[in-house]
């Protein structure tokens, strides 16, 4: 189906190319003359999407593998590092992160999209299977790669997944063994995931390349269903679909870049901001947001071999949708009864993620197994039944007629967006700390787009930091000459050094083969009050005090339903240092009655099961400020809250900076691809 190519290169040089490697008239047959239908709509703009989010996340990811150290001891902080010291480290880490939802937020688009229109049915039924084998090729790769910052999700998500296949008869254990390299998730396995991780996007490249060779083969389905009869039913690909798919990608973009610049992770997990620890489970584990509903599938069956099962069928069962469906009619937009059991599917798929962000107990179960009888049930009862009993509604002549009829809708789009949103918002809720009052949200300098950070703020939280919290807690990923960088406490590089100074750090050996202690340098990070984790918990009643450098993002708490779906839209940001000032003012004299508090522990109405470890910290008139600051323990609380929000996000300010850059340049880019797609598709409509 590529379109005739009269492709003549000019240049002497690409003359002599052409003749014995004809790149050009290939590229010029596929990509310039090839002739798409003219009915096309903005649903068909996320195969470019694909493509284009495809090459950023390879792009970024090599660029991310060599910096990153595949080793249990080191993978975690070596992430921290790319994103604090190299440069534009963190744009790499958000842009690689945030990709990987927003590849399949287009893909799940992608596909629903082919669902609707028949795009698996005749003659397209390779392209559709090849397509779901990048699908479970991208499902395998982002796993993998969520296993790589070695976080608390990160490690007991390997150590779950990986352990499905034990289920598997005779074979099982065998499998597991191997994936892990060992008897345990460790550092075998790390190596393992980090070069299938780097290996599979190629593969996938690969593999896209066959699905759009057989769709030129096959040619484009398109939303009447019907097959081009003229000239009239198709348009070049260029300058039509070329900037069609351009003002698509930029739009998309735009909204990329609103989560990366803005909420980078509210896609993620708090839990892998804190290092993998073997010895201590999560709450609750739970995949990221695009494994939901097929966790929720797992999850519904109560025989673990069969759940497994069930898992992988949901998926698999998709290639075999050209002969489960075997109505003549390909787009739902002409079958009645076919269009609404589809939305019913949708409701279905987005209801199955919300179960799966939620505790397998209860009514979720019962839910969660109605839900999975109705997902497979859609595949192998209905659509068959339905192609036998639907009587379809006349379709048009032809796609020049299609057009001339055509109405635009964008409820689709808003009820893809809200049920996203609601997938994500349950999610949310399974991460938060069961049990515990909702802290009050404050107000912050360096909220919004346009926030930044106080630095009288910062240095107050600073001095809070060294004079309360440093005698048990350490800021191991910051160094003192950070004290001095941009957007920081705004220290200049003397005071920096002598703030560094005021330390003893550990060096050597020496000459002599000893270790000895010196004066801190500004390239020195922070030193940790403890030697190691045995000596902190000796010193705490086996409580183990955490690191407080990245504290502020791996902590968090409820919003709930509206709530959530607000904060994507207000950049809200802030439970981290919400609730550490909570925290931090939550200590109770005396636990409520009927409370057990355990020996040893101090009740807490915000910490998670309220018996917390840690003695109150903070009391009116502790630390004296230099500039007149009320020496009270809710401005001590805020202070040092506002000092750890900058630890964890040490380039907030720089990228909320770039972030309206890139925004302002996308509007005017989007602004500029309509009128001139608009200019160039007047006379095809």
């Amino acid at each position: 189906m590529s379109g005739p190519s009269n492709y003549q290169p000019q240049n002497p040089a690409m003359k002599w190319l052409e003749r014995r490697l004809p790149i050009g008239g290939l590229i010029h047959s596929s990509f310039v003359a090839y002739p798409t239908p003219r009915n096309l709509n903005y649903w068909w703009t996320f195969g470019a999407i694909l493509s284009m989010m495809l090459g950023v996340q390879i792009i970024t990811g090599v660029i991310l593998a060599m910096h990153y150290t595949p080793h249990v001891d080191f993978a975690f902080k070596s992430v921290e590092l790319i994103v604090r010291d190299v440069n534009y480290g963190w744009l790499l880490r958000y842009l690689h992160s945030n990709g990987a939802s927003m590849f399949f937020i287009a893909v799940y688009i992608h596909m629903f999209r082919g669902l609707y229109y028949g795009s698996y049915k005749e003659p397209r039924e390779v392209l559709w299977i090849l397509g779901v084998i990048i699908y479970l090729l991208m499902m395998a790769t982002g796993f993998m790669g969520y296993v790589l910052p070695w976080g608390q999700m990160s490690f007991w998500g390997a150590t779950v997944i990986t352990n499905l296949f034990s289920a598997i008869p005779y074979f099982g254990e065998s499998i597991v063994t191997l994936l892990w390299g060992g008897y345990s998730v460790g550092n075998p396995t790390l190596n393992r995931f980090f070069s299938l991780h780097y290996l599979l996007p190629f593969v996938i490249a690969g593999v896209v390349v066959l699905h759009v060779w057989a769709l030129h083969v096959a040619g484009q389905n398109n939303p009447a269903g019907v097959e081009p009869k003229t000239e009239k039913d198709t348009v070049p690909f260029t300058p039509y679909a070329t900037l069609k798919d351009a003002f698509g990608m930029t739009c998309f973009l735009l909204f990329f870049a609103w989560f990366l610049f803005y909420i980078p992770n509210y896609l993620g997990d708090p839990d892998n901001y804190i290092p993998a620890n073997p010895a201590v489970t999560p709450a609750h584990i739970v995949p990221e947001w695009y494994y939901l509903p097929f966790y929720a599938i797992l999850r519904s069956v109560p025989n673990k071999l069969a759940g497994v099962i069930a898992m992988f069928s949901a998926i698999i069962v998709l290639a075999f949708l050209p002969w489960l469906d075997s109505a003549r009619t390909r787009s739902s937009k002409y079958r009645p009864l076919a269009k609404q059991f589809f939305w019913i599917f949708v409701a279905v798929c987005f209801g199955l993620g919300w179960l799966g962000a939620k505790p397998a107990e209860g009514i979720y179960v019962v839910a969660g197994r109605v839900l999975t009888f109705a997902y497979f049930a859609y595949f192998l009862i209905v659509l068959p039944i339905l192609s036998r009993i639907e009587k379809a509604r006349p379709l048009p002549n032809s796609i020049a007629e299609d057009v001339l009829r055509k109405t635009g809708k964008v409820s689709a789009m808003i009820a893809l967006a809200v049920g996203g949103m609601l997938m994500l918002g349950g999610a949310d809720k399974a991460r938060a700390a069961e049990g515990a009052p909702t802290p009050p949200s404050l107000k912050w300098s360096f909220a919004g787009p346009f926030g930044k950070f106080d630095q009288g703020q910062l240095q107050r939280g600073l001095k809070i930091y060294k004079e309360v919290c440093a005698a048990c807690h350490g800021l191991s990923f910051v160094a003192f000459r950070n004290l001095a960088d941009p957007g920081g406490p705004g220290y200049s590089p003397a005071q920096a050094a002598a703030f560094a100074s005021e330390y003893k750090v550990k060096d050597g050996p020496d000459d002599k083969g000893e270790m000895f202690e010196r004066n801190g340098r500004p390239a020195d990070y922070f030193p940790s009050p403890y030697p190691n984790e045995q000596a902190a918990r000796a010193s705490n009643g086996g409580a183990f005090p955490p690191d407080l450098s990245l504290i502020a993002k791996a902590r968090g708490y409820e919003r709930g339903f509206p709530q959530f779906l607000f904060d994507a839209f207000i950049q809200f940001q802030e439970k981290g240092p919400n609730y550490l000032d909570a925290l931090m003012q939550g200590y109770e004299d005396k636990a409520p009655a009927g409370f057990a508090l355990p020996e040893g522990s101090y009740y807490n109405k915000f910490f998670p099961g309220h018996a917390i470890k840690m003695p109150k910290p903070l009391s009116d008139g502790q630390v004296t400020y230099d500039d007149g600051s009320p020496a009270t323990v809710q401005q001590y609380a805020k202070d040092v809250s506002a000092f750890l929000m900058w630890t964890a996000e040490p380039h907030l300010e720089a990228r909320k900076r770039l972030g309206l850059q890139v925004m302002l340049f996308l509007i005017v880019l989007s602004g500029l691809l309509y009128f001139t797609k608009k200019k160039v598709w007047a006379d095809a409509h």
